[in-house]
């Protein structure tokens, strides 16, 4: 049994926190933020992303331009709907979103959502960690490996664990320092 071949596992629950934590609101605009909104548009709901392009302009803005002018409302309507405290402004063809300064009770309530996130990640870290322990101890039961075989492989599964936790950690404090700025 090759634990390599269970560590896409791992990254793919870290390329997922990843993403998480781009949606988080910084002292910057970054598309990011509003990527993954759901729009209802075609009568089908649809992220942002698919159905516009966003560019930052400026720091503290970005710009979304439909490609099919018809759906500028809905995107407008989601975008409020979406409770980030952004202010947008129709401008006829695009929609210009403004973010408003962030207070230290914003920075503070980011932060402890940024620390929920980060939680999450640690839990879908640990149930791969627990999902492919049970297939060591079952190859274990079914003879494939030997009991040797088993605490080398279990040892080996935690230290690649905790690495993954610790870039998990690693992630937290770089955001939440964009966070606190």
């Amino acid at each position: 049994m090759n634990l390599q071949d269970h560590k896409p596992k791992f990254e793919k629950s870290l390329e997922h926190l990843r993403d998480d934590l781009a949606s988080l609101r910084t002292s910057r605009a970054t598309p990011a933020l509003v990527e993954n909104i759901k729009v209802n548009v075609y009568g089908t709901e649809m992220p942002l992303i698919q159905v516009a392009s966003i560019t930052s302009p400026e720091a503290k803005q970005l710009l979304v331009e439909p490609w099919d002018k018809s759906v500028l409302k809905d995107i407008e309507k989601a975008i409020q709907s979406a409770s980030l405290g952004l202010s947008v402004t129709n401008e006829g063809s695009h929609l210009r979103i403004t973010m408003p300064p962030m207070t230290e009770e914003t920075r503070k309530e980011v932060v402890k959502l940024l620390n929920e996130k980060l939680e999450k990640g640690r839990i879908s870290i640990r149930a791969v960690r627990d999902e492919i322990k049970e297939e060591i101890l079952k190859a274990e039961k079914d003879k494939e490996v030997t009991e040797d075989e088993r605490y080398k492989l279990i040892d080996e599964l935690d230290k690649m664990t905790r690495q993954f936790i610790d870039e998990i950690s690693e992630l937290g404090k770089k955001k939440e320092a964009e966070v606190m700025l």
